[in-house]
């Protein structure tokens, strides 16, 4: 067994070992074709990162001896990192965007759209290493399922009781995932739709910040029960139907938030009085930071630079708009990031789809054409999924190498991350180039390409940017009242662009009880509650993928 507290070893399994690479190399592939099909078939992709860990484990117990370094929980965490890499890289970043303009009757967009989001999806995830344990990123911060990831690990190492408090979490993610209740119960009378039970979501509520969450739960149900709550004469005027999406209320929930957020961690990173506090606590200085930033400024103004000058948009704007397009090209693509970024630490939860669609439609208040328009949700898109996705890995790594105690070990497991990502990624790429026309002869798109490209030939409705401002006001206020470390207005926005008002029941039982497993427990319990959690996070994800995967099948 191997205790990631005690005896760390000094030098940390390398992604380049012949067996270690020749698993990866074939957990990406698998990955990549899983991703790509569940997107275009069922509008999702599941998390891959337990199964590639799983694959090591019971490879590890064959008798073999190529097969006994499958045993280090480190390579079975490059393992669950690398899968999970080419699976959100292949169809969230790549097979994603590039089937915006195919739906728009621009084939000739294809390529060039593959090529940017390709290097938005190297970048992106390079920038989350770069910051990862800084103030902005910290590595103590939730990460739900990185956490679920690395418990899931260490409990098939050690046993114990870990193992069966894993265990139970497990049973109890993937009995309740089963359970389907109908709408009708919750309060949509006359509806004979069911859903299940997203377990995820109850798990994270024993994770991350519990003021964000309750804003996240909040925020789902508003969502889910807009029309029950706002679709009376009195908001009629305000609120059409009762429908939020409808009057930009999410959307504008988010670009309040989100550019309060962006000015939150510029003044995190230069307000010097509280620096050299928060770096006593942070691996990653404010300094690395800064360099990170201003490296991801000069690689998004690049990108969006190469997207524009090999799609063609010479030809179709002005030098004035077309410089206009490549600054906010890029400055969408930083927020997108950031937001999908905070999001997803706090949460487990990233609103990427909804992210830049708010993207696409400032865009067209600003009067881009439409191979412009394609090419910028495009690149919005391909950023935040890989930058998320690292941040899980990486703290599934910190959390097996100890949390830190070994500095210097804990850099080359995050490096080795690294390399482990940009191979699947490479991989990835390859995977959708040699695929995506075969899914596009079948007519098999991302279902929300269909929104987006609906979305672009239908134009903007008048006193949709009047709406933008006006709801953007109270997503400024409510995340400047948080502040940066709990996040709570663009976590509240987040759920305002989710439908799915189970989850915020889930949610919100999850923070009840975690308020009474702490109250019970006290301090002392925190530990066993997180083991717990991750266990139900880790059953509810194995069971999405198995039934993801069998729905798949079974349509065909």
């Amino acid at each position: 067994m191997t205790n990631p507290t005690e005896g760390v070893p000094r030098r940390h399994p390398s992604l380049f070992e012949p067996a270690t690479l020749l698993l990866i190399a074939v957990l990406c592939v698998f990955g990549a074709i899983i991703g790509m099909q569940l997107l275009v078939s069922l509008g999702i992709t599941a998390n891959t990162s337990l199964i590639g860990a799983l694959a090591a484990m019971a490879l590890a117990r064959v008798p073999l001896a190529m097969f006994a370094r499958y045993r280090s929980i480190h390579v079975q965490n490059l393992a669950q990192s690398a899968i999970s890499s080419a699976t959100f890289g292949a169809a969230n970043s790549l097979l994603l965007p590039v089937g915006i303009p195919w739906l728009l009757g621009r084939p000739d967009l294809v390529l060039p759209m593959l090529a940017g989001a390709f290097f938005a999806m190297l970048l992106d995830a390079y920038l989350l290493y770069r910051m990862f344990d800084s103030r902005v990123f910290p590595a103590q911060g939730a990460w739900p399922p990185g956490v679920a990831a690395a418990e899931a690990i260490k409990a098939g190492d050690e046993g114990g009781r870990k193992a069966v408090l894993m265990g139970i979490g497990f049973g109890t993610g993937v009995a309740a995932s089963f359970i389907k209740i109908p709408l009708a119960w919750i309060g949509f009378a006359g509806s004979t739709a069911v859903s299940g039970i997203p377990m995820s979501a109850f798990g994270v509520a024993f994770i991350g910040n519990v003021w964000a969450l309750t804003m996240f739960g909040i925020g789902l149900l508003l969502r889910g029960y807009s029309g029950q709550i706002f679709g009376g004469p009195l908001f009629e005027t305000l609120i059409p139907k009762g429908d939020l999406m409808a009057a930009y209320i999410p959307h504008g929930f988010m670009i309040g938030a989100g550019l309060v957020a962006l000015f939150q961690v510029a003044m995190l990173l230069f307000r010097r009085g509280e620096a050299k506090a928060g770096e006593a606590t942070a691996g990653v200085s404010d300094t690395e930071v800064k360099r990170a930033l201003g490296l991801g400024t000069v690689g998004y103004l690049a990108i969006a630079v190469f997207i524009a000058v090999v799609g063609g948009l010479m030809s179709d704007m002005s030098m004035g708009m077309l410089i206009l397009f490549v600054l906010y090209a890029a400055f969408a693509a930083y927020v997108h990031e950031l937001i999908v970024g905070l999001a997803a630490m706090h949460s487990g939860w990233f609103p990427a789809f909804a992210v830049a669609l708010i993207t696409l439609i400032i865009g067209m208040l600003i009067g881009f054409p439409m191979p412009a328009l394609a090419l910028l949700v495009g690149f919005s898109a391909a950023t935040g999924p890989a930058f998320a996705d690292m941040g899980y890995d990486l703290k599934a790594g910190y959390l097996l190498r100890g949390n830190g105690a070994d500095p210097a070990f804990e850099l080359e497991g995050r490096r080795q991350q690294l390399f482990a990502a940009m191979f699947a990624f490479v991989v990835a790429g390859a995977v959708v180039l040699v695929s995506y026309q075969s899914f596009f002869d079948q007519n098999l798109v991302a279902p929300v390409n269909k929104v987006y490209a609906a979305t672009i030939k239908a134009g903007v409705a008048d006193g949709v940017a009047w709406q933008l401002f006006l709801w953007a006001i109270p997503g400024a206020i409510l995340q400047f009242i948080g502040g940066p470390k709990r996040q709570i207005g663009v976590l509240f926005a987040t759920g305002l662009l989710i439908n799915f008002p189970m989850a915020g029941w889930a949610v919100l039982a999850g923070i009840l009880c975690r308020l009474i497993w702490e109250k019970r427990r006290g301090a002392s319990g925190e530990g066993d509650m997180e083991v717990f959690a991750a266990g139900v996070i880790a059953g509810d994800a194995i069971f999405s993928f198995f039934d993801s995967v069998a729905k798949n099948f079974w349509k065909r």
